[in-house]
């Protein structure tokens, strides 16, 4: 089924749809519009309300707009795609298995991407992100940009490629995770981690890279202001 300019309103307008082609429709003030829904595809829409799209399967959105009042709007979904895509809304994510960003960019990414896992993202900037990716597992990350605090906490199984992260306490008690070519900002970085492997990064801040196991670090660069680093770490550094 195809929808097109139209704008739908109130609780579950477009609840358990099935095969629906939505192009530039706004789904507007209420709740759960596209909830339990499956195999959607829309382009050019607008959603307001909150909780729009939960407990769905196999969806994708192209130059879409995720509003500030659609609080919470992607929840528990399973194979999810975004592209181009703007996003304002609070707690975009949430426990998303099987995921796919391009392009995107989060205005708001406070407690973003939580338990989200298995997905790929690429060419992201990411605005007041805090605590996002917490508990997040394997993830492919690369060409991006993040601003916030305590960014990937107990996080595993990460890579991350090309990215610049302005945080503080990134990486505090994260486990298997890799970050190539990077610059890396803030306090307290990778404090308790597990496997944390810096190849390539610049790091700067204070009291980096403490009470970690099996870190490695290779051909990095740690800014002067990075004092106090390694405290009772166990680390090897690779030139």
């Amino acid at each position: 089924m195809k929808i097109s300019d139209q704008y739908v309103d109130g609780e579950r307008p477009l609840y358990a749809s099935r095969d629906l082609q939505l192009s530039r429709v706004t789904i507007g003030e209420g709740e759960s519009g596209l909830k339990e829904s499956r195999r959607i595809e829309a382009v050019d829409c607008e959603f307001e309300g909150m909780y729009v799209i939960w407990e769905c399967e196999d969806v994708e959105c192209r130059n879409c707009h995720f509003a500030e009042s659609d609080r919470a709007p992607l929840w528990y979904d399973r194979n999810l795609r975004l592209y181009d895509c703007l996003i304002d809304a609070p707690k975009a994510f949430r426990e998303i298995d099987g995921l796919r960003l391009e392009r995107i960019k989060i205005t708001n990414g406070a407690e973003t991407f939580w338990y989200c896992r298995n997905g790929q993202i690429s060419e992201f900037k990411m605005e007041n992100g805090m605590y996002a990716f917490m508990r997040a597992n394997q993830l492919q990350i690369s060409n991006i940009r993040l601003q916030g605090k305590y960014i990937f906490q107990y996080a595993k199984n990460i890579e991350i490629h090309n990215a610049i992260l302005d945080t503080k306490d990134a990486f505090w008690e994260a486990e298997n995770v890799t970050v190539y070519d990077s610059e890396i900002k803030g306090e307290y970085l990778g404090w308790y981690s597990k496997n944390l492997r810096l190849v390539r990064c610049r790091i700067f801040g204070t009291q980096p890279l403490c009470y970690c196991q099996n870190l490695i670090l290779e051909d990095c660069i740690l800014d002067d202001s990075c004092d106090r680093a390694f405290e009772k770490s166990g680390y090897s550094l690779i030139p």
